[in-house]
């Protein structure tokens, strides 16, 4: 009998040989947790949508698709609304709420922008239309002393003011032609000698120059020319809002000068005044309101219309612009009645139509025409429209000024607004009989515009965007200012004049400025 050890050996041998010729099965194991199945199950699903959705061209292109189609639609309404009024038939469409409402929106916002592109158009087209007056020119003698002048110079600098000033004198003593160089000479050393010093206080200069003849100036605020002249704020209250850059003046005024046809001729001149000066229902005729039957009465003034030149059709046009009211012609009178008849209504429409404007630009008025010497016909106006002004045919648009300096700033840019405040300040100065140079008066309208906005001279403008902590506390609101900078950690370099002065070291100016040092070298002993 064999051994069982043997046998049992023998079988397990067996056993492995046919385990090794038969391929083996891969048995998988089941998850011990559901997370793994629901996050596969979690990403299949964010590739199914993301396959499923359209790309963002598709998604660009429906959308075009639809604002052609609404304004398709609008320009088809507008349509059908010019033929109704045409043929008066009274038939309406009736149309989905939502749709009426998103072709509201959408003609406002074109409204919106069609409007900011013609208020800057508008003038230049105007500017256009007008030839500019000429320049004088120079005359062959005049041509040649400057080019004398210039070869003399060469690179050498003098201004033109000066230049022109020795042209003319030279051109009338011709003996002075052979002293030319002896002239620009002397005019260089003089322009020199009058530069202002390298590292010098200039502001201080200008403010110190400005500042104390203010205190010289009287206060009083209207100037009365005569019984029918124009107020207008002179003295210091006047500069005081030219340095504030007030956005509306207390007097606003404008000269309007006009063009070569309508400055000679007084009609002409009176048309342009009536297109210019606002004219209300109240001027023109006499407003009755009849309690008894809730009706108005208008009856318009013939010859004010006259004057005025305002037809009676065209008033009642003006008319009709008010809600809630038929109007209707009796004669010579002008009758309304109301749509809703009752004694508050009627009493509010009465109100209405006193201050209801008939002609004329918002904001002008009163005017008055002068005839001056060298100039033919000019108005002047009580209250100023500038842009508005300048798009009536006959008003010349290279003359025209006004005393509001921010309306001058939108109309025509930053550097006429600076002109205007050179102008206004000397202009106010100078009629008190103060004589302030100038170039003291630039500078303060190159600081108040040199960042194309006109700023005032105060803690909302100049002074109140210092960069130093100290000089705008030393200025106005201490303890704000310094409370503020300490919670942002703000940092002062001290580079100005306030903020050495507070801290007790020298001034960054004029002799300040120099950190030159001289070390003097010790003489030997003497034996």
């Amino acid at each position: 009998m064999p051994n069982k050890k043997t046998s049992i050996k023998d079988k397990k041998k067996k056993i492995k040989k046919q385990v090794l010729k038969k391929p083996v099965k891969v048995i998988k194991r089941k998850p011990l947790s559901n997370k793994n199945s629901v996050k596969k199950h979690v990403k299949r699903t964010k590739k199914e949508i993301e396959k499923s959705r359209p790309s963002k061209k598709i998604i660009i292109k429906k959308k075009i698709k639809k604002e052609e189609e609404k304004s398709k639609k609008s320009k088809k309404n507008i349509k059908k609304k010019t033929v109704k009024e045409i043929e008066g038939k009274e038939k309406k469409k009736v149309q989905p709420k939502s749709s009426i409402k998103k072709g509201k929106k959408t003609s406002k916002k074109k409204e919106m922008k069609v409007k900011e592109i013609s208020d800057s158009i508008d003038i230049q087209e105007i500017v256009k239309e007008v030839e500019p007056p000429k320049k004088h020119e120079e005359s062959e003698e005049h041509k040649e002393i400057r080019m004398d002048i210039n070869k003399i110079l060469k690179e050498k600098y003098l201004p033109l003011s000066i230049i022109d000033d020795i042209i003319y004198k030279v051109a009338e003593d011709k003996k002075l032609k052979q002293k030319l160089n002896e002239i620009l000479s002397k005019s260089l050393e003089g322009y020199k000698k009058n530069l202002i010093d390298p590292a010098e206080a200039c502001g201080i200069v200008s403010a110190q120059s400005i500042g104390e003849p203010g205190t010289q100036m009287t206060m009083r605020t209207f100037h009365y020319a005569g019984v029918a002249e124009i107020n207008v704020t002179l003295g210091l209250p006047r500069l005081i809002e030219i340095v504030d850059a007030r956005s509306i003046p207390s007097t606003p005024m404008m000269s309007i000068y006009l063009l070569d046809k309508y400055k000679s001729d007084s009609s002409l001149a009176t048309e342009v005044a009536n297109q210019i000066e606002i004219t209300n229902l109240n001027d023109i005729a006499e407003i009755g309101a009849d309690i008894i039957n809730l009706v108005i009465n208008i009856k318009p003034d013939k010859k004010t219309l006259k004057k005025k030149g305002i037809t009676v059709d065209e008033l009642i046009e003006s008319v009709k612009k008010i809600r809630k009211i038929d109007v209707k012609k009796d004669k010579n009178d002008i009758k309304i009645s109301l749509d809703d008849p009752s004694y508050k209504t009627l009493l509010d429409v009465n109100e209405k139509l006193k201050d209801h404007k008939v002609k004329g630009i918002d904001g002008i008025k009163r005017i008055i025409i002068r005839k001056e010497p060298e100039e033919g016909y000019v108005i002047y106006s009580e209250g100023s429209n500038l842009k508005n002004v300048l798009e009536i045919n006959g008003v010349d648009p290279y003359r025209t000024t006004c005393n509001d300096i921010q309306s001058v700033g939108r109309v025509l840019g930053i550097e006429a607004a600076r002109n205007m405040i050179i102008q206004e300040a000397h202009n106010t100065l100078s009629e008190q009989g103060l004589n302030v140079d100038l170039r003291h008066i630039m500078l303060v309208a190159d600081i108040m515009t040199c960042d194309g906005q006109i700023k005032a001279i105060g803690r909302h403008g100049v002074s109140g965007e210092k960069s130093s902590v100290l000089s705008r506390a030393a200025f106005e609101i201490t303890v704000n200012h310094l409370l503020q900078a300490s919670r942002i950690g703000e940092s002062d370099k001290l580079n100005g004049v306030a903020e050495n002065i507070i801290v007790g070291q020298p001034v960054n100016l004029g002799t300040g400025a120099v950190e030159l040092v001289m070390q003097r070298r010790r003489k030997g002993k003497v034996k």
